[in-house]
């Protein structure tokens, strides 16, 4: 559905994209994730053809967005980061607009209809945009992305702004277009992500540094680095010996959670899997080894390692 290959947006010698790739299978919703400054909007704005790249090519439904932009767009709704509304309109008004702008073929009026009451704004139709809160202008923007029922969806920042209850209703209503639409969701708001995504691409400096899913990304990161091992004996001869094999850097009691053993929390070089050395070693000593358990990191942490890892983000 959607393919980029090695794109490339230079200013000068500064790179805002540098030799991205990736592809996004129909009815995927993606989360796009990035600290500020990390080339998010750079790419989504060539995706939807309101930037041309450098270098490298953007097919959107196997049409190229740099070679036929007006095709390319007919299967693209796009709601920047601040959605494109006339103040002065009403909200009536203003999807009419959209509707002739994009050259829209289905019936006007029930077209309409149906994007109104799919996004709940039926109430406010007649009024205009400039009296509304921010959350109904927002589903005012998902509105105009919806007309002409493109199969492809780019969602900049939906939910900038907006109050709790807002955010939720938008991730809700984000989740419910992920049925019938492919959505790529740009956000450095990790929540977002991790509540409405199947996949996530994680870009920094320009460059991709992670494409998976939560699980995938975490399992990448951590890896079996850190452990919880629950193991009957005397915790002090316990703690030395798992101190003093090869690859561990960290052996901490985290207490006693069942009678006669003790927990203990094992970190270890990112290169090492500790787990059958460690049962290896128990086993000669006579330590039953009652429990074992990888420490999972939450999607935080990982993005935290994953930016780290890449010398840190730009502002």
């Amino acid at each position: 559905m959607i393919e980029v290959k090695n794109i490339v947006k230079a200013y000068g010698d500064k790179y805002a994209v540098n030799d991205i790739s990736f592809k996004i299978e129909p009815g995927e919703i993606v989360g796009f994730l990035g600290p500020n400054g990390a080339g998010k909007s750079t790419t989504m704005n060539i995706l939807t053809g309101y930037l041309s790249a450098t270098s490298g090519t953007a097919y959107i439904d196997g049409i190229d967005i740099l070679e036929d932009p007006t095709e390319a767009k007919k299967r693209i709704g796009f709601l920047p980061e601040q959605p494109p509304l006339y103040m002065d309109m009403t909200v009536k008004e203003y999807l009419e607009f959209v509707y002739d702008l994009k050259g829209c073929k289905f019936p006007r009026k029930e077209h309409l209809q149906e994007i109104c009451q799919l996004i709940k704004i039926e109430d406010v139709y007649n009024r205009m945009i400039k009296n509304l809160s921010k959350g109904y202008r927002q589903r005012v923007g998902f509105a105009q992305a919806l007309v002409g029922n493109p199969p492809i969806l780019i969602l900049d920042e939906p939910t900038v702004g907006l109050d709790p209850r807002q955010i939720i209703e938008i991730r809700n209503l984000i989740k419910k277009l992920g049925k019938k639409h492919t959505v790529i969701l740009s956000t450095h708001i990790l929540q977002e992500v991790q509540a409405v995504c199947d996949r996530i691409i994680v870009i920094n400096k320009g460059q991709l540094v992670a494409d998976g899913n939560a699980e995938q990304l975490t399992y990448k990161t951590a890896g079996n680095r850190r452990l919880v091992a629950r193991i009957a004996g005397g915790k002090t001869e316990i703690k030395k010996a798992i101190r003093a094999m090869d690859g561990v850097l960290a052996a901490d009691e985290l207490g006693q959670k069942e009678q006669g053993t003790t927990d203990f929390l094992i970190e270890c070089q990112p290169s090492v899997d500790i787990r059958k050395p460690l049962f290896r070693m128990l086993a000669e000593r006579g330590w039953p080894l009652m429990g074992l358990k990888s420490m999972d990191m939450s999607l935080e942490d990982v993005f935290v390692s994953l930016i780290a890892n890449e010398g840190g983000a730009e502002a």
